[in-house]
């Protein structure tokens, strides 16, 4: 009877032991993890590195446990103001059309930097449409200084700019008129980027050219005016531009407020003081 009153005595004694510790764990473990997201991935860890023998269902259960993990996050950051929380994209770098003005080339440098200040633009993306006129431009036999002088007679340098007949982009293409061009770069949506219209845009310009076997005129087809009068005085606008950028590139001088429509007929005058008849290749 009194070993049976001892064992009762020590199995109580051993619940209150038991009953004191796991308080005291469990208090611990709240002081530690400070709040309940923290106390469940503690929990779902646990239960991760624990609870599971088979390494597929850890894995499983390690992802579940940090996709909630996540999303808990980014709920708190968006109550407490932040919109970007989950939104975020490390490669989204690699989509910008920019590059450092550094890495140009002197001549390179000094266009972008008068085309942005001119056409109150960033100096990174016009210097990447810059080094890419001049690679475009070599490959296909023009010189770039045309070609950035068509951009910024047709946009501004704006590259979702789009007319009222359709035509799209930095160099303004048809694209509907064109869109097996853009095949080769994913699809017609591809207007919307700076470098694929440059692209397809010089493509368009150096067969308007090799058609007619000059730049003026190559430039009135661009523009198509090919079967009327006038073309309004747009291949004179993009000479006289492409003058100024020439200008710039020889280091010289030249007023971003300079004008790129002469008055009436001073016009071919201006084109031609600035490049005679300007070969179709460089």
């Amino acid at each position: 009877m009194q070993a049976l009153d001892l064992l009762r005595r020590a199995q109580r004694a051993t619940c209150r032991s038991a009953g004191v510790f796991v308080r005291d764990v469990g208090h611990g473990l709240l002081e530690v993890s400070h709040n309940t997201l923290a106390l469940v991935g503690l929990v779902a860890v646990a239960a991760a590195l624990f609870g599971f023998s088979r390494p597929e269902l850890r894995q499983q259960a390690e992802f579940v446990a940090l996709e909630w993990l996540q999303t808990r996050h980014e709920q708190r950051e968006l109550a407490a103001g932040n919109v970007l929380a989950g939104l975020g994209e490390p490669e989204a770098v690699a989509r910008a059309t920019a590059t450092d003005p550094g890495s140009l080339s002197k001549e390179q440098a000094a266009v972008a930097q008068w085309l942005a200040r001119r056409y109150r633009v960033a100096t990174e993306p016009v210097a990447a449409l810059v080094q890419e006129a001049w690679a475009v431009g070599q490959r296909a036999g023009l010189d770039p200084t045309l070609i950035l002088a068509v951009i910024a007679i047709e946009s501004s340098f704006n590259p979702f700019a789009q007319s009222p007949v359709g035509a799209q982009g930095l160099m303004q293409v048809m694209t509907r008129v064109h869109d097996e061009k853009y095949g080769p770069f994913g699809g017609t949506h591809a207007a919307f980027d700076p470098i694929t219209n440059l692209r397809v845009g010089v493509q368009v310009l150096r067969e308007c050219i090799a058609r007619t076997g000059s730049v003026t005129e190559g430039l009135r087809h661009y523009v198509g005016a090919a079967v009327l009068e006038s073309d309004g005085g747009y291949a004179a606008r993009v000479l006289v531009e492409q003058g100024h950028l020439r200008a710039v590139a020889e280091g010289k001088r030249v007023p971003t407020t300079a004008p790129n429509v002469p008055a009436g007929s001073q016009a071919e005058k201006v084109a031609t003081l600035y490049l005679g008849e300007a070969p179709a290749t460089r």
